[in-house]
């Protein structure tokens, strides 16, 4: 069997093992306010184990708490060890700028859809404010055939007209 192949194959074992043990090397925790929280490190002291959801294969050692079977209590307490952590609000500011302007986009694409449909029903309202006058006024009215050829409006096709422009007046006026 070739050297270089054999070393090769054993380099390459052992760099993809590195590479899993720290792929599966996750922490994931329920914090304080019930949100999911992902590291490659251990949850602070704080945390009950109860709360701990996944623990990389190797177990960390946990900093322990309170005294327990003659236990002796570390030097430094609780509070001061808290203290020195750095506070986590659990609130990422950019992130909820950005939700913030994106409901604002809504709210205006929302407001500008509105003000477009008002728009048009106040110039259907107009248009048939308006053949309702034409039609009113007992002018004569022309109106093309399917054969392109030029009719004009009898009083039963008049009466129609009317009361579909009434249905329009109706909807599109009222405010």
């Amino acid at each position: 069997m070739d050297f270089k192949f054999l070393t090769r194959t054993v380099v390459l074992a052992m760099t993809g093992s590195v590479v899993m043990v720290s792929a599966h090397a996750q922490w994931q925790w329920l914090d304080n306010d019930g949100r999911k929280v992902f590291s490659d490190r251990p949850p602070p002291p704080h945390i009950p184990q109860k709360s701990i959801l996944k623990e990389p294969g190797f177990k960390a050692p946990r900093p322990f708490q309170g005294v327990a079977s003659g236990t002796p209590v570390p030097a430094v307490s609780a509070p001061a060890a808290n203290a020195s952590m750095p506070k986590l609000s659990g609130r990422d500011a950019e992130l909820e700028a950005r939700k913030k302007q994106a409901e604002a986009l809504e709210e205006s694409k929302k407001q500008a859809e509105a003000e477009k449909l008002a728009s048009a029903r106040a110039e259907n309202c107009e248009r048939a404010k308006k053949g309702q006058a034409t039609l009113k006024s007992g002018v004569r009215i022309a109106i093309t055939n399917a054969k392109g050829e030029r009719e004009f409006m009898d009083d039963g096709a008049r009466s129609v007209e009317t009361k579909r422009l009434q249905s329009i007046a109706d909807s599109d006026c009222a405010k």
